[in-house]
């Protein structure tokens, strides 16, 4: 029988957190209420990664993070403390970034095509002529022979016979055979198996699939049945040895099969449990015959978002970004669907333009402007991407987008439909991997920076063009997930979370506020701006919601969203007198910007507050298995990676939840303060029961709530819990509080579980209900 978790907690394992150093807070996340550790990639990486994505060896755990004998440590606390072990596990793609450290992809730079190591990887090599290109120089080849920049060293190594040629920090094998060119270097680059290209050629040229348009990241090809069993034995073993009970897929979406490779997995694994990295789009159903317990939570996550944004102040909001365009110049904003429309293709004509290449090579026979059709298409991809056969709705939805939008490609279109319905072509099979890399580049990684009305609803998973939920439409989805997925993940800060859960909490407020939020961006845009109105707006929140924050932080988060907008600067192509706005706005924070933030900051803090205790709750207790991500159990104002990856003080959170044990215990409740007690409280209280008794939460049942103030609650019944917490706080407290609304109950008593407080039988006011926290948690008397 599958063990399945019935909470996780999420610890990023690195070489400054390693798996000696899990294995100490093992028992502080059972006295928390956690049921299973969930742990970041341990598999060797390239050396120095914090994130260990970037697998370099399939057959070992990295030794920096601890090692075998650091997981065997790790796995005896854990099952002391009566913890299971999710492990994250990356089947794409490997790390190639020092093609040193990974013995596969040396071998096929070494060797070429003949070595056994390149049907591992996912090359075209005909379209290279029998050669890899790398493109890593700053300059054309021969202007890097030129200048002295590429030397050759033919002393033998054991795993480079003819010795290396090195660019910089690059460190590259020289093939079988031509050591003796080294005084012809020329001649010597012409022998080799790869070819070294210019860096920006990786837009266009690169014939490796890779994450994305990481170049650093190769794909590699696990439906081979031999490439599978070499990445995965080490894993298996994990799961058959009992170091760990379940596994985190990361990124399955680019696999050329992910319901193949579910199959192979659960058979090879005896049906462990299994989450997938799936991004789901708004009514997107997560394929059923997969075999799954569900996805990482970002659909979960998208829902309790919405729960608490005010739609009508996001109009408003709508407004202030066309007041920002006008005042700095630039066109009225496009549409959500009209924006990521240009995203997505701007992602197809540049970043991935290599992988439209490769998509029209594949095709069985030439077709005119098949490139700007296959362009056109991915960027009218509704969703991440086909299962052909399933998902054929979403591919007719693209050509009739592409031909409304592009009537000139009528014919390049129609020859193209066939082809890509076909699942036996290779052209239908590389699509989806392409369209689902297209949808994230120009989507989450530029879409989400342009669009800056509330930084609540540009999330991964999320809609922003969908700015609120019903408690109806909340409810609905709970029932959905209670029925088809109750034991999917469901989480509201991750590693990739643009905002920590606190931050996207905060920032709802504005939406209750819009006209004050208006009046504050406005003197705040006086003291530092980039000249690009709607960045001011997306800069300025980011200070807002992880006030208080230092100027290097903000200036780190302002560089990263500017240049993924790709508006004023770019990754690629940075411009210096842009980004001297940002470093403006950065230093302001610690200048003439900070009374300002000081003082909007304590107005919106208790509502911020209200609404991230509100929204854990609900994440902790609906349906699903929720997560908590490392250090949120306090409050967490964190932005995008890596700042979301600093190390977390488990000494003090250990330390901070003996106390309020003995506080509670006493009577004495916590404030809602800076501390972060009181989200400790509820995240402590709603683990414990959860854990403790599971048959309390075998059902999902809305609660009526009746009253002027009803829309401000939302209440479930579990079976044996009741959850309750407020949305929109500032509406509520506008409108004179709860007055004499009710939650209906029954006639039996309980215990709100987060205040001690006994509650009579029957229905309960919510004025007194929730007079202490914004949220309670009645378990019935049993």
């Amino acid at each position: 029988m599958t063990a399945r978790p019935l909470s996780t907690y999420r610890l990023q394992i690195t070489e400054d957190f390693p798996l000696d150093a899990a294995a100490e807070v093992t028992a502080y996340l059972a006295e928390l209420g956690v049921s299973w550790a969930y742990l970041s990639p341990l598999l060797a990486a390239v050396r120095g990664s914090n994130h260990g994505y970037d697998v370099v060896d399939h057959g070992r755990i990295d030794s920096d993070r601890g090692g075998e004998e650091g997981l065997e440590r790790f796995v005896a606390a854990a099952r002391a403390a009566g913890l299971g072990i999710l492990a994250d596990i990356v089947p794409n793609h490997v790390g190639v970034a020092v093609p040193r450290q990974n013995a596969w992809w040396w071998d096929v730079l070494r060797l070429g095509r003949q070595t056994r190591r390149a049907a591992a990887f996912d090359i075209d090599w005909a379209a290279g002529g029998g050669r890899l290109p790398l493109p890593i120089l700053g300059s054309a080849p021969t202007e890097a022979i030129a200048n002295g920049e590429i030397t050759v060293d033919t002393t033998a190594a054991p795993d480079a016979p003819d010795g290396v040629l090195a660019y910089f920090d690059h460190v590259l094998p020289l093939a079988p055979g031509t050591a003796h060119l080294a005084d012809d270097l020329p001649a010597l680059l012409a022998a080799q198996h790869y070819e070294l290209r210019f860096w920006e050629d990786q837009n266009t040229d690169l014939t490796y699939r890779r994450f994305f348009a990481v170049s650093e990241l190769a794909g590699i090809r696990v439906e081979l049945p031999d490439v599978f069993a070499e990445s995965h034995r080490e894993i298996i073993r994990w799961i058959r040895e009992g170091l760990a009970d379940g596994l985190r897929v990361d990124h399955p979406d680019g696999l050329v099969d992910p319901g193949a490779y579910l199959e192979r997995l659960a058979d090879a694994t005896g049906r462990a449990y299994t989450l997938v990295e799936k991004i789901l789009e708004p009514g997107e159903a997560l394929p059923a015959w997969w075999r799954t317990d569900g996805t990482t939570g970002y659909d979960a996550l998208a829902e309790i978002d919405r729960l608490f944004v005010d739609g009508s102040g996001v109009g408003q909001l709508d407004r202030l970004d066309e007041r920002l365009r006008a005042e700095t110049g630039l066109p009225a904003a496009p549409s959500w669907h009209d924006l990521i429309h240009d995203t997505k293709r701007m992602i197809a004509d540049g970043l991935l333009r290599a992988e439209v290449r490769r998509l029209v090579r594949t095709l069985p026979h030439g077709i005119v402007d098949a490139d700007d059709a296959l362009a056109e298409l991915l960027a009218c991809f509704p969703v991440y991407r086909s299962y052909l056969p399933e998902g054929r709705e979403h591919l007719r939805s693209a050509f009739t987008e592409a031909r409304r939008r592009r009537p000139d490609l009528a014919t390049a279109f129609a020859e193209l439909e066939p082809l890509l319905f076909d699942p036996r072509l290779e052209v239908a099979q590389r699509f989806p991997q392409v369209s689902g890399a297209v949808m994230a580049k120009g989507v989450e990684d530029t879409a989400f920076y342009r669009f800056t009305r509330l930084g609540t609803l540009t999330e991964v998973g999320a809609d922003p063009s969908i700015a609120a939920v019903s408690v109806e439409e909340f409810h609905r989805a709970q029932h959905a997930r209670l029925a088809a997925w109750p034991h999917s993940m469901t989480a509201l800060s991750t590693h990739d979370t643009k905002r920590s859960e606190d931050v996207r909490a905060r920032l709802a407020v504005l939406a209750e506020i819009p006209d004050r939020w208006a009046e504050v961006l406005h003197g705040l845009r006086e003291i530092a701006t980039t000249g690009h109105g709607p960045l001011d707006a997306l800069l300025w929140q980011a200070a807002v919601g992880a006030w208080p924050i230092p100027s290097d932080r903000l200036l780190a988060y302002a560089t990263k969203a500017a240049r993924e907008a790709a508006e004023g600067t770019t990754w690629q192509h940075p411009d210096a007198r842009f980004e001297e706005g940002l470093a403006a706005i950065a230093r302001s924070v610690e200048g003439d910007a900070a009374p300002i933030l000081d003082r909007f900051v304590a107005e919106i803090q208790d509502a911020g507050r209200s609404n991230s205790l509100s929204a854990k709750l609900v994440q902790l207790t609906a349906p699903g298995v929720p997560d908590v991500y490392q250090g949120s159990e306090l409050w967490d104002l964190s932005l995008v990676d890596p700042d979301n990856r600093r190390p977390v003080d488990f000494r003090l959170r250990s330390q901070m939840l003996r106390e309020l044990d003995a506080e509670v215990a006493r009577g004495v409740l916590p404030p809602i303060d800076d501390s972060g007690r009181a989200k400790l409280l509820v995240t402590s209280r709603a683990l414990r029961v959860r854990r403790e008794n599971p048959e309390l939460f075998r059902f999902y049942r809305p609660a009526v709530i009746e009253g002027a103030a009803a829309d401000h609650a939302v209440a479930a019944h579990r079976g044996g819990v009741t959850s309750v917490a407020t949305r929109l706080p500032v509406g509520l407290a506008r409108t004179g509080g709860w007055g004499d609304t009710v939650m209906m109950r029954p006639d039996i008593p309980g215990t709100d579980l987060l205040t001690g407080r006994r509650i009579a039988p029957g229905p309960v006011r919510l004025a007194e209900l929730l007079d202490t926290y914004p949220v309670a948690l009645i378990e019935l008397a049993r």
